[in-house]
């Protein structure tokens, strides 16, 4: 039996712009991209490709020096165009001209009683040839999953509720089969449940409710309610000591296809969406794919910032760029480098805030679409307390103070308030709210790698 939790804390950022229920036509992409600044806890990534070589759907690029049975295959068949290298000849990216041939490796198909027999080592060896492994992310930390680790339990949100969030329930639409087999398979892998979590508040698809042998737990409240962080925490929170690892969706359905059709499949659904979008709506792409297709002739003007995934945890890539591993949105604001007369406290009915202090219009209307810029209406200061990250966070954590400790580097403390259970996500919005203007984010993931380090 599964749990219902109620959250009250946390802050919805309503954006206009979210994608209409309509998947549009659009062009295989040109290119596609293996990054490995997608991927916590890589050592050195040691690429086994060069210029020019062809590769195939599952073809090793490169992998991790210190695992080197974690591989970081190629999503398309075609050929290496590129082998990015920054300082010290660090590895940036893994270019590949896609050549449409849709060519994969083979991975044997097992049918689903060939997969209730088969033992665990070799569920590990399949996913870890296939590249298939990468969408098992552990906690703590946020790196990729150790696979000579047993995790107590492995948790799937499935639902998202960032800003201009995808729909879950339409993208994975009809994809029953395979997300049960891939349940299936992540038994496992872990000694305890697999928990799937659904919102109560949005449409919850059969996919994910009618799932068997998984834990279906219920939610409903305010972002950061779909963080998986959160999850754990009301669901069975993580201790010193403790080994969980997560999964979405999209990783779970990957998973199910590559022991039932044998062949690694990285086509997804994704949304294009944001106020400077003209046409917000889904495409189908790849994982790593361009999104300069998807925005061509498709933009309201072209001084703006396309974020590979959500506004509070994406990255900038430009419209050139390639979307990120694990996004399944891409994003399209102003770019906010313009001034602005007195700055955020000029009075007005178009701004959103969680404060109450000048942001009393948006309490009023909560329901109320905003279009915003990446401006962040002010400069780094002094940390100021004010209370306001402790409404935002639904944990029994105090971020402010989690934050003072890493600055300070107080390890005991780190760990006494909290860190094993967080990562990046988790804090976004006190990023969003914080009137310091600090790189919440950034501080949290130079704790979580101290810890990880020491």
């Amino acid at each position: 039996m599964g749990k219902f939790i109620r959250l009250s804390k946390g802050f919805n950022i309503n954006l206009t712009g979210k994608a209409a229920v309509k998947i549009a036509e659009a062009e295989t992409p040109e290119t596609v991209c293996i990054k490995p600044s997608d991927f916590h806890g890589i050592y050195m990534p040691k690429v086994v490709v060069k210029q020019g070589d062809a590769v195939k759907a599952g073809t090793p690029l490169f992998h991790d020096k210190k695992h080197e049975n974690i591989l970081f295959t190629s999503p398309v068949s075609g050929e290496v165009v590129d082998v990015k290298r920054g300082e010290k000849r660090s590895l940036i990216e893994v270019k590949i001209l896609a050549d449409r041939k849709n060519e994969f490796e083979n991975f044997g198909r097992f049918s689903v009683s060939d997969i209730a027999n088969m033992p665990a080592a070799n569920v590990k060896d399949i996913l870890l040839r296939s590249g298939a492994w990468l969408n098992l992310v552990q906690r703590p930390y946020g790196i990729v999953a150790d696979p000579a680790a047993t995790p107590k339990a492995i948790h799937i949100s499935a639902f998202d509720t960032a800003p201009l969030a995808p729909d879950y329930a339409f993208i994975f639409k009809g994809q029953d089969q395979y997300f049960q087999a891939g349940v299936d398979i992540l038994k496992k892998l872990t000694s305890g449940e697999v928990h799937v979590n659904i919102h109560t508040t949005s449409e919850i698809s059969t996919v994910f409710s009618q799932v068997k042998g998984a834990e279906v737990n219920k939610f409903s409240g305010p972002h950061p309610a779909g963080c998986v962080g959160v999850q754990i925490h009301h669901v069975d929170p993580i201790n010193k000591g403790d080994v969980v690892w997560t999964i979405n969706p999209f990783g779970v359905i990957q998973i199910g296809k590559l022991f039932l059709n044998g062949i690694l499949d990285c086509s997804k659904i994704v949304a294009v969406a944001g106020s400077e979008v003209k046409s917000p709506q889904y495409y189908k792409t790849v994982t790593g794919g361009s999104v300069k297709k998807l925005l061509a002739g498709n933009l309201n003007h072209e001084h703006v910032r396309v974020i590979s995934g959500n506004v509070l945890t994406g990255t900038n890539i430009g419209q050139d760029g390639h979307l990120g591993f694990y996004d399944h949105q891409v994003t399209v604001l102003p770019e906010g480098d313009d001034y602005e007369f007195l700055g955020w406290i000029t009075p007005g009915a178009n701004k959103l805030s969680v404060h109450r202090a000048w942001g009393l219009f948006s309490f009023l209307t909560p329901g109320k679409e905003y279009k915003l810029s990446t401006n962040t209406h002010g400069e780094h200061r002094s940390f100021v307390q004010s209370g306001v990250f402790e409404n935002l966070v639904p944990m029994d954590i105090l971020p402010t103070h989690l934050l003072k400790s890493i600055l300070a580097e107080d390890i005991d403390e780190m760990e006494a308030l909290g860190i094993y259970e967080v990562i990046e996500e988790d804090f976004a919005l006190c990023e969003f709210a914080d009137v310091s203007k600090h790189n919440v984010q950034e501080i949290l993931r130079d704790g979580i790698e101290l810890i990880r380090q020491s």
